[in-house]
């Protein structure tokens, strides 16, 4: 009975591993650089498959090796989420499922060890657990439910239209209509400014006349940088320089 319960449990962190590694790489294609979660969920899915593998060997993983496993995924997998869910802020979704992977593991290996703890150990343990879960909490709602990415959607409007990507479902008209936030107003201009542009580029007039009424709404080109525009210009350039003149000319500063 209880080798049985054992095989099942080894059974349900395999399941497990795998879930949280398809989701991963099946909601990497809604972010705007999705390579980092993309890569660490094919990761996950590849130690899960080794794992199910393993299961029908003789001697195969046991339950303390995956929640091991678990563990130090999930601590790498935190270290890189946290890092682009606050410093880059160009992914929200590797930080709530390592966290997943790595509540799953600390708390599994805390529970196998419950009985050998002395009261003052099981209480410090139960203090970890619930700012585990509290630090989760945090991260879910940060990342999954509350996560925005005006900027980074802007940064990679601009790699695609310098990969002279304008339309499709990873191109710079997709991604800066993405590229704007109530709560960063200042990430307006420059996504409404490229949108005019590029409209105005494909010829495509109604639509950029309504790019560039919300682009007055909110201060017009002034307040946007000049380097911007001059940027989103020579990447409409390099594109096709015969219909450069279709854009409206760059203002010049005063320094210039």
């Amino acid at each position: 009975m209880l080798a049985f319960e054992t095989n099942t449990l080894q059974w349900i962190l395999v399941c497990f591993e795998a879930v949280v590694g398809l989701l991963l790489f099946i909601g990497s294609k809604s972010q705007p650089f999705p390579r980092p979660s993309r890569r660490f969920g094919l990761f996950i899915l590849s130690l899960a498959s080794m794992a199910a593998v393993g299961q029908m060997a003789p001697n195969p993983v046991t339950v303390t090796g995956h929640l091991v496993l678990l563990t130090g995924v999930g601590s790498f997998g935190l270290l890189a989420g946290i890092h682009h869910l606050v410093r880059t802020r160009r992914e929200v979704l590797l930080a709530p499922f390592s966290g997943f992977l790595f509540c799953v593991g600390v708390g599994g290996l805390m529970v196998q060890t419950w009985d050998d703890l002395n009261q003052f150990e099981q209480w410090s343990g139960f203090v970890s657990l619930v700012m585990l879960g509290g630090g989760q909490t945090w991260l879910v709602f940060r990342g999954l439910l509350i996560g925005r990415l005006p900027l980074a959607w802007s940064q990679a409007g601009m790699v695609a239209l310098q990969r002279g990507q304008i339309d499709g479902e990873n191109g710079a008209i997709a991604c800066f209509e993405k590229g704007w936030d109530a709560e960063e107003e200042h990430l307006n201009p420059m996504a409404y400014l490229a949108l005019h542009r590029i409209h105005l580029f494909i010829e495509d007039q109604s639509t950029a006349d309504e790019w560039l009424d919300s682009l007055i709404s909110v201060g017009g080109e002034e307040a946007v940088a000049n380097e911007w525009i001059l940027a989103i210009h020579d990447a409409l350039e390099r594109i096709d320089s015969s219909a450069i003149h279709l854009l409206p000319p760059i203002r010049h500063t005063e320094q210039e």
